[in-house]
This record gives structure tokens, C-alpha cells and sequence, in this order.
């Protein structure tokens, strides 16, 4: 009979969003492991606990689950996206001290984003040139902000998005790029053409 995992928190859930990221960022990802005294085995055991929880018929709801797993929120809030009224609820990361891992909820509870976004007074990243923008050194919404008009698209897979936009090198030659993140942090950015 195989050992008791144990319970599933935060550690766990660390895991599971190195997992994903470990597709784009092998090197970061090892890293991180390290800091967590975790191997990979151990890492595909928490993704595999994790999809097993979010495919469950008798499964919690997303908020639930994250509830759950991470404890309460260090913070939820009220905020308005459009004409409709969501919440936002928030956990800290260890593996990631200036970010937080953020749930934003529409009405009845149903979850519309899930992703790690800068913590309260955390400094941003200064992003001007292509350089700027390396893997883990910002989320979606700063590099949208730094880089505008910037336009999202859809990730090739859940927990991924992309985003089009237009930056300078060092140089100042702007390039054409199409930026990509696991879980809203950046993961990589292929290089294109320069703009005409």
C-alpha cells in the first residue's frame, strides 16, 4: 500500500503551479523545487492530487477548493470589472514573497480568473525594452500595462495566456512579440522580426 500523502496545502499547491511552468522553465523550476526541499516525483504527485480534486464530480466548487487547500485568504475584495461586481481573494506564495495568488468571483461563486498577481506595495517591475522581460520577472497585467496596446490571447492550455504586443530593444528597434505565462507569470518570450 503506497504511504499517505498527507494533506493537500499550500506547499502542494506550489507544486502544482511549478508544474506547469516547469514546460517553459526547467532551470527556474529546479530552483524552486530546492527551495522547497521537493523533487519532481513529487511534484507530478501534487499536479496528479490536484486535477484529480478539480475533476471530481463530488468535488468542492474552484473558490472552495482554494479555500481548502490554501486557508483563508490573506485579503478578499470588492471589485468591479466592466458592470459586474466580483471578488477578489488573495493568498501569499511563499515561493514568491512579492506576488500573491489571486481568485477573482463573479456572482454565485463561480471563478472567472485565477493567477498570481503583484502583492500591495510590492515594486513592479521596471519594463521598457525587451530585456526586461525575463522569465518569472512580471505578470500579465504589468506587462499589458508597459507595453500598451498590448492584446491577449488565448493560451495553449489551461492556466496559459499570451499577449501580443509591440516593444523595443536595447537598441530602441521595436519588435513584434508574442509574450507567454503559466498561472499569469511570464514564462518566455520568442524573439520576432523587427517591426517595419
Amino acid at each position: 500500500m503506497p504511504p499517505d500523502p498527507g494533506p493537500f496545502g499550500p506547499r502542494q499547491f506550489q507544486l502544482v503551479l511549478l508544474r506547469r511552468m516547469a514546460d517553459f522553465q526547467p532551470g527556474l523550476v529546479e530552483d524552486a523545487l530546492r527551495a522547497l526541499d521537493a523533487g519532481r516525483a513529487e511534484m507530478r504527485e501534487a499536479n496528479r492530487r490536484w486535477q484529480a480534486m478539480t475533476r471530481s464530480p463530488r468535488g468542492r466548487g474552484a473558490a472552495a477548493r482554494y479555500r481548502s487547500v490554501l486557508g483563508p485568504p490573506a485579503d478578499a475584495a470588492r471589485r468591479r470589472i466592466g458592470d459586474l461586481d466580483c471578488e477578489a481573494l488573495t493568498w501569499h506564495m511563499p515561493l514568491w514573497p512579492e506576488l500573491r495568488f489571486e481568485v477573482l468571483t463573479g456572482p454565485g461563486g463561480a471563478v472567472w480568473n485565477e493567477w498570481l498577481v503583484r502583492a500591495p506595495g510590492a515594486p513592479a517591475p521596471e519594463l521598457r525594452t525587451l530585456e526586461d522581460l525575463a522569465p518569472w520577472s512580471c505578470t500579465v497585467d504589468e506587462a499589458a500595462r508597459a507595453f500598451a496596446p498590448a492584446r491577449p490571447l488565448e493560451g495553449s492550455a489551461p492556466t496559459r495566456w499570451a499577449l501580443a504586443f509591440t516593444a523595443p530593444d536595447a537598441a530602441g528597434t521595436p519588435h513584434s512579440v508574442v509574450a507567454e505565462f503559466t498561472w499569469g507569470l511570464l514564462q518566455r518570450l520568442p524573439r520576432s522580426a523587427p517591426s517595419t
